[in-house]
C-alpha cells in the first residue's frame, strides 16, 4: 500500500503528484504535503514556482522560484517573491530583474488562486484548474 501524507485526512495529491518532488526522506515527504511545484507547462513561466498553505509560516503569502529555467530546481534554494500588496522580491537582486518582472505578471494573474490556496480555502486538486499561463 503506497504511503500517504503523515496529515490528518486524506492524501490531497492525487491529481498532481507528477508536479511534486518525488521525495525519499520521512522528513521531505513531511515537507512536501504543503507545498505545490508548478512546472513550466502549467504556468507559462521558464522556471517552476512552488506556493505553499499557510501552516504557521510567520510571513505573508509568499511564492518560491526557481532560479533555474526548465523547471528544475531546489524548494530550499529557491528564493521568495512576495505577493501582497503587489510582488516583490524578498531579498532584492536574488533573481534576474527579466524573471522578477514575469514571476510578477504570473502572480497578478493568479493573485486569488495564490491566496485561496495558501488561506486553504481551496485544496491540491483545485490549483491547477485555475490556474492561468503568463504569456512571455
Amino acid at each position: 500500500m503506497p504511503n500517504k501524507s503523515k496529515r490528518s485526512g486524506s492524501c490531497r495529491c492525487a491529481d498532481m503528484t507528477d508536479d511534486l518532488k518525488d521525495t525519499t526522506t520521512t522528513e521531505a515527504v513531511a515537507e512536501d504535503w504543503a507545498k505545490v511545484k508548478l512546472p513550466p507547462r502549467l504556468t507559462g513561466l521558464p522556471m517552476a514556482v512552488w506556493i505553499t498553505e499557510n501552516d504557521g509560516y510567520p510571513h505573508d503569502v509568499r511564492v518560491k522560484v526557481s532560479t533555474l529555467h526548465g523547471g528544475r530546481g531546489s524548494w530550499r534554494t529557491a528564493p521568495s517573491i512576495a505577493v501582497r500588496p503587489q510582488p516583490h522580491e524578498i531579498v532584492p537582486g536574488s533573481l534576474p530583474a527579466a524573471d522578477v518582472a514575469l514571476v510578477s505578471r504570473w502572480i497578478d494573474l493568479n493573485r486569488d488562486v495564490i491566496i485561496d490556496y495558501w488561506n486553504g480555502v481551496i485544496d491540491f486538486d483545485q490549483v491547477k484548474p485555475r490556474l492561468q499561463q503568463v504569456q512571455p
